[in-house]
């Protein structure tokens, strides 16, 4: 898995547009596996703290019961309706910080709280350009690229640097 900085090392000019989208606004969907296995939506903050992506979540939530057992998760930062901006989506594992003067020093006054790092797998950045939506996107091992769908017509791969 990926920490954000190496994310962010290998596909920057990605990294850059995801964390702008992230940053816009404070709040999120975050996307976690119940105990039963059925999916879990639930709204969470995001921090870029040095090399990591963190979320937090009070003591004993739901999402926080998710991650513990099952770390797999997706955050999702839509594109303001009239800001003509991207949807934005990580996914991979989140892994709790246990260390009492980590999370201490990670969540400052909060107070008490679990802080996870979310290491990448994935990460998706969709926005729309005329009558073409583009989806550019990172997979760990495999790299970036960019795929276009003009006109409701077939998905095409296209140079990263078109669009």
């Amino acid at each position: 898995m990926a920490t954000w900085q190496r994310f962010s090392e290998e596909a920057p000019a990605l990294a850059e547009k995801v964390k702008e989208r992230f940053t816009a606004e404070k709040s999120h969907v975050l996307a976690t596996i119940r105990k039963d296995g059925s999916p879990r939506v639930s709204g969470s903050e995001v921090d870029f703290r040095e090399q990591d992506l963190l979320i937090g979540s009070m003591i004993n939530a739901m999402k926080a019961k998710d991650l513990q057992r099952d770390g797999r998760f997706a955050i999702h930062a839509a594109s303001a309706i009239d800001d003509g901006g991207a949807d934005a989506k990580v996914a991979g594992n989140a892994v709790e910080i246990t260390d009492p003067a980590e999370v201490a020093r990670l969540q400052g006054d909060d107070g008490e709280a679990h802080v996870f790092r979310l290491d990448l797998t994935e990460v998706v950045l969709t926005w729309v350009e005329g009558n073409t939506i583009y989806f550019d996107f990172w997979k760990e091992g495999q790299g970036s690229k960019r795929l276009a769908r003009p006109d409701n017509g077939p998905v095409v791969e296209v140079a990263l640097d078109q669009a």
